[in-house]
C-alpha cells in the first residue's frame, strides 16, 4: 500500500515486480479408457509407474486390452498417466438397479460375525471396487491386542488381517476400538485400505475372532475345512459386468453418481491430460472398434482439454486397400472427421507383440500404448515440436507391424492421413508417420497436418491460458499491457531459445501484440484485453529429395 510519511527520514516501499514467470505445462501425460477387473469406476487414477497400475488395477488381464496398453505405454518411455475404467452395466440377474436407473455391478462382500452372537451386531467389509476379484479377498480377527482382556466378554479392542490372495497385498491393522467415539474406530482406522471399505455404521462393533492358527502356519495359506479350522472369511458376492460396455458405459448415463462426470468424463476431473487413448472395449479381446458414437464424444473431449486423441485402425482395416478405400474422397472416410480431426492421429496397423499371459504366445495389439509411449519418450529427448516419427522412434516389445508394407504402400496412406507403423532395416519397427486427421492432401486447409505442429499450438494454448491468470480484473490499461508482452514475450523467447520455432531472429519467430492497437476503447469498455500471440511452427522434413547430378568435363573453380 502507499506510504504515508509523516516524519522526516527515508522511507522503505516494496514494489511487486511485473515480471509472472510462465511456466510450460507438461506434454506427455497420457490417459486411458477401457476395462479393468479391478480398481475405481467413478475417478481416474493418477500412476506413474506400472507398478502403480498393477497395484490399483490388477495388472495384465487378459480381458482387458487397456491394461497391455498401459504396460506398453511404460515400456516404451511414458512416465504419467491417468487410468479411467469402464464398466458395463450389470444384467437384471446379477444386481438390482438403482432406484434411478442401472447401476454397476457387484461389489464383493466379507461379513465378519459379531461376537455378541446378535445379527445386529455383524460388520460387514465391502470391496473398493466392483468386480470378481473382490471374492479373492480375506479377512481375519483376532484379540492378541495390546490390552486383551483375560475374560473375552470384556474385550474392547480386536486386530484385523486382510489379504488379496491374487496379488498378495497384505493390509494388517492393530488395536482398533469397539467404541464409536474412539479415534482407532474401525471406520477411521480403515479409510487408508486399499482393499475394502467400511460404513461408519460398523463403528462400536466387536466382530468374533477366528480360531487361532498353528505356530509358524500362514492364517490365509490354507483354504477351510475339516481340521483346518476357521481361520478367516472369504469376500463373496463380487461380479464383472458381463456385458459389452454400451456407449453409455462409456458416457456415464449408466453410472448411478449423477455427477455429468463419469465414464469417459471422468477426465474433467484431472489438471491435464495430453493423449487420450482407448485401447477397446471389454470382452472383445482384439475388437478395435467402439460403441457408435464413443469416439466422436472422445475426440471432442480432447478438443474441449486441449489434448491430442491416439486412434487406433478399426476392424475393417484389414489390407492396405481396404484402408485406402476408406480414407480416400468418395470413401466410408477416417473414423473422425470435421473439426475434431485437427485434435487426433491414426495409427495403422496393428502390433504383433509375445502375450505374458498367453505363455508368450504373439498376437496382435492394437498400437495406441505404444505409440503414447513413443510421443512421451520423444517430448522428454527433443521436445513437443519434435515429430514423434522417424528413426529414433523405435518401439520397444513391438516384434513386428501385424502387416507389412513396402514404400509405394505407406506411399499410399501418408497423403490419406494414415501414420503407418513401419519394420525398417537396421532400426528395426519405428513410426513412420506423423499427421493429424486433417492433413490428408485434399484437405483444403492445411494448417494443422502435422501432430508436432498441432500440439506445439496446443502446449502453448494451455500453458498462457494458466499463465495469464493473474491479468483478470487488472486495470486495463497501458501498464497492464507492457507486463503482459513482457511475460508473454519471455515465455515465447525460451522456447526460440530451445529451437521450437523457425527463424534466426525472436522476431521472425514469434510475436507478441498487447496494445492500443488490438485494444480499441469499446473492447476496454466492455472489459476485455486481447493478446495476439503468433509463432513459426518448425514442419517435419517429410520428403527427403535428394537431387543427383553427373558433371561431364565441367571445371569447378
Amino acid at each position: 500500500m502507499p506510504i504515508s510519511p509523516t516524519y522526516p527520514g527515508v522511507y522503505i516501499d516494496e514494489v511487486p515486480s511485473a515480471v509472472r514467470t510462465i511456466i510450460g505445462v507438461p506434454t506427455s501425460i497420457a490417459a486411458f479408457v477401457g476395462t479393468a477387473p479391478r480398481g475405481s469406476v467413478t475417478d481416474p487414477v493418477h500412476i506413474t509407474s506400472w507398478a502403480d497400475y498393477e497395484r490399483e488395477f490388477g495388472g495384465l488381464d487378459a480381458s482387458s486390452e487397456m491394461s497391455y496398453a498401459v504396460y506398453q505405454f511404460f515400456q516404451n518411455g511414458g512416465a504419467e498417466a491417468e487410468i479411467v475404467r469402464i464398466v458395463a452395466a450389470p444384467a437384471p440377474d446379477e444386481a438390482a438397479p438403482a432406484a434411478d436407473g442401472p447401476t454397476f455391478p457387484a461389489a464383493a462382500a466379507l461379513a465378519l460375525a459379531a461376537a455378541s452372537g446378535a445379527a445386529a451386531d455383524a460388520v460387514t467389509l465391502t470391496a473398493v471396487s466392483p468386480g470378481d476379484w473382490g471374492n479373492h479377498l480375506r479377512a481375519r480377527v483376532d484379540y492378541q491386542t495390546s490390552d486383551k482382556a483375560a475374560d473375552p466378554a470384556q474385550q474392547k479392542t480386536f486386530n484385523l488381517a486382510l489379504r488379496d490372495t491374487v496379488t498378495g497385498v497384505t493390509e494388517s491393522y492393530l488395536n482398533i476400538a469397539a467404541d464409536a467415539a474412539s479415534p482407532r474406530r474401525l471406520s477411521v482406522v480403515l479409510a487408508s485400505s486399499s482393499l475394502v471399505t467400511v460404513p461408519t455404521a460398523a463403528d462400536g462393533k466387536l466382530p468374533k475372532a477366528h480360531t487361532d492358527v498353528p505356530a509358524g502356519q500362514d492364517p490365509f495359506q490354507d483354504g477351510k475345512g475339516a481340521g483346518k479350522g476357521d481361520w478367516y472369511v472369504d469376500g463373496a458376492g463380487g461380479l464383472d459386468g458381463t456385458a459389452t460396455p454400451t456407449a453409455a458405459d462409456y458416457s456415464g448415463a449408466n453410472s448411478p453418481v449423477k455427477d455429468g462426470k463419469q465414464g469417459i468424463y471422468q477426465l474433467l476431473k484431472t489438471d491435464i491430460f495430453n493423449m487420450l487413448c482407448l485401447p477397446g472395449p471389454a470382452g472383445q479381446l482384439g475388437d478395435g472398434d467402439h460403441p457408435a458414437g464413443v469416439l466422436a464424444q472422445a475426440a471432442k473431449l480432447c478438443l474441449d482439454r486441449r489434448a491430442m486423441l491416439i486412434v487406433d485402425p478399426p476392424d475393417g482395416w484389414a489390407k492396405i486397400s481396404d484402408v485406402a478405400k476408406a480414407a480416400a474422397p468418395g470413401g466410408a472416410g477416417l473414423p473422425l472427421t470435421g473439426d475434431v480431426a485437427k485434435n487426433a492421429a491414426v495409427y495403422f496397423p496393428r502390433v504383433n507383440l509375445a502375450d505374458p499371459k498367453l505363455g508368450n504366445q504373439v498376437r496382435d495389439f492394437p498400437a495406441c500404448g505404444v505409440v503414447a509411449g513413443v510421443w512421451a519418450r520423444t517430448d522428454v529427448a527433443r521436445g513437443v515440436w519434435k515429430a514423434p516419427a522417424g528413426t529414433a522412434t523405435g518401439m520397444n516389445g513391438v516384434l513386428a507391424p501385424a502387416l507389412p508394407m513396402t514404400d509405394l504402400e505407406n506411399g499410399i496412406l501418408n497423403p490419406l492421413s494414415v501414420n503407418c507403423l513401419r519394420q525398417r532395416p537396421v532400426v528395426g519397427n519405428v513410426v513412420w508417420g506423423a499427421r493429424t486427421m486433417k492433413g490428408a492432401d485434399f484437405e483444403p486447409d492445411g494448417e494443422w497436418r502435422y501432430v508436432p505442429v498441432r500440439r506445439l499450438a496446443l502446449f502453448i494454448e494451455e500453458s498462457l491460458f494458466r499463465g495469464t491468470q493473474w491479468v483478470v480484473f487488472e486495470p486495463n490499461d497501458e501498464p497492464l499491457w507492457s507486463s503482459i508482452r513482457l511475460n508473454v514475450g519471455a515465455f515465447m523467447n525460451n522456447l526460440f531459445r530451445q529451437g521450437a520455432f523457425q527463424g534466426r531472429t525472436p522476431r521472425e519467430a514469434y510475436q507478441v501484440v498487447c496494445d492500443a492497437t488490438n485494444n480499441p476503447q469499446n473492447d476496454i469498455d466492455r472489459g476485455i484485453v486481447n493478446i495476439q500471440v503468433g509463432f513459426a511452427p518448425l514442419k517435419p522434413a517429410e520428403f527427403v529429395i535428394i537431387h543427383i547430378q553427373q558433371l561431364a568435363g565441367q571445371i569447378q573453380v
